[in-house]
């Protein structure tokens, strides 16, 4: 309540807010706010292109943002990803293990993109569902075979040599075939294993087992027969790049023998210059026709990294060329090469030996025939 009702500047400031208030027409003020709004947004001098950065911008920030939380989401999805337990094979190659490449986003990671129960380190050669080695369309695989050690009174009278093959199928059964088969194009190799029947060869994680329908009855001398054995060895692991001991079985059924000597345990793989011939010619193979000159190349353990060499004409029988080559290395098995001048067209027979420096015979001989055209 007012304690001075007749107070004349009370009375005066009364009159003057109500004409004040009769001044006022009620109107809709929404249009003019949002007016004064974008009149105060509309920078003065700004240029369209700065605009259209900053739509640009914003745009960029929600697309970072939605990527990272599909990111966030894969992430979590590989988190449950197991790999598998790696084949026996993945020492070896990992030669194979050089296939990783580094991956940018958007590009799928290898996490992502390879199988579930798979390891990210894929085998050169890999195994089936069963175990057994995936078919190839063509491919190069070693083939060994015995041949004699000329020259050589100590240890076993056979060595090992390495031929080449191209195969269509699973390497180590075909490579097999090709050696149980006892089809060489070199006739001074041979194989007692000739005459067995190969079932199948299969990678598990303790090794690799070669499975027969029959087995090789003969009996050898137990330093041939251990080099037999090896035969075996060399050309599966060759064959598959893989170094596992190898276990022989008939039918399913561990065998006790081979060639007369005990096979029951799995069997690995003999240091090279235990069972390897001293000297083997790659290149050129037996009975091909090249063109001159030619390039000879191969592999040998000699001493003073010293080995010699002759070409032969079968025509006339005559010594047509011949001189000295040396190795990369002494005592140990590395690679040579030399080059034979230039020779007519016939056929001739090549032999690369070793002196004896002992006696002066020629030792460790291997030989090759091949044809100019």
């Amino acid at each position: 309540m007012n304690d001075h009702p007749n107070d004349p500047f009370d009375e005066l400031m009364r009159r003057s807010l109500h004409a004040e208030a009769d001044r006022i027409e009620p109107a809709d003020g929404l249009h003019e706010i949002q007016a004064r709004v974008r009149d105060q947004r509309k920078p003065a001098g700004r240029k369209p292109w700065m605009l259209t950065a900053g739509a640009a911008i914003v745009g960029t920030a929600a697309a970072i943002g939605a990527f990272t939380v599909l990111d966030d989401s894969n992430q979590a999805g590989n988190d449950t990803e197991v790999a598998g337990p790696g084949s026996p094979s993945s020492s070896v190659s990992a030669s194979a293990s050089t296939d990783h490449q580094p991956t940018t986003a958007p590009t799928p990671s290898p996490a992502a993109t390879r199988k579930p129960g798979t390891s990210p380190t894929e085998p050169k050669v890999e195994p089936t569902e069963r175990g057994r080695l995936e078919p190839v369309t063509s491919r190069a695989v070693p083939v060994y075979w015995l041949g004699k050690a000329v020259g050589i009174e100590a240890g076993p009278s056979v060595r090992l040599y390495r031929t080449w093959s191209r195969i269509k199928g699973r390497p180590a059964y075909e490579a097999l075939q090709l050696m149980t088969s006892g089809k060489t194009n070199d006739p001074d190799y041979t194989s007692p294993w000739t005459g067995a029947k190969v079932s199948s060869v299969t990678l598990t994680k303790d090794g690799i087992t070669v499975d027969f329908k029959q087995l090789p009855r003969e009996t050898l001398d137990p330093e041939d027969a251990h080099i037999a054995t090896q035969q075996l060895v060399y050309t599966v692991q060759g064959a598959t790049d893989v170094t596992a001991p190898v276990k022989v079985t008939e039918r399913g059924q561990p065998t006790d023998q081979l060639f007369g000597v005990a096979a029951r345990q799995p069997m690995s793989r003999a240091q090279a210059q235990d069972v390897q011939a001293y000297i083997w010619i790659d290149s050129p193979e037996n009975n091909v026709v090249v063109d001159s000159p030619v390039k000879v190349t191969g592999i040998a353990a000699v001493n003073e990294a010293q080995l010699n060499w002759r070409v032969i004409s079968e025509q006339t029988q005559k010594v047509v060329d011949e001189g000295p080559a040396r190795t990369r290395e002494a005592f140990k098995l590395t690679p040579y090469a030399f080059v034979v001048r230039p020779l007519p067209a016939g056929k001739y027979a090549l032999e690369v030996f070793e002196i004896s420096a002992a006696d002066g015979r020629q030792t460790s001989t291997d030989s090759k025939t091949f044809v100019v055209k």
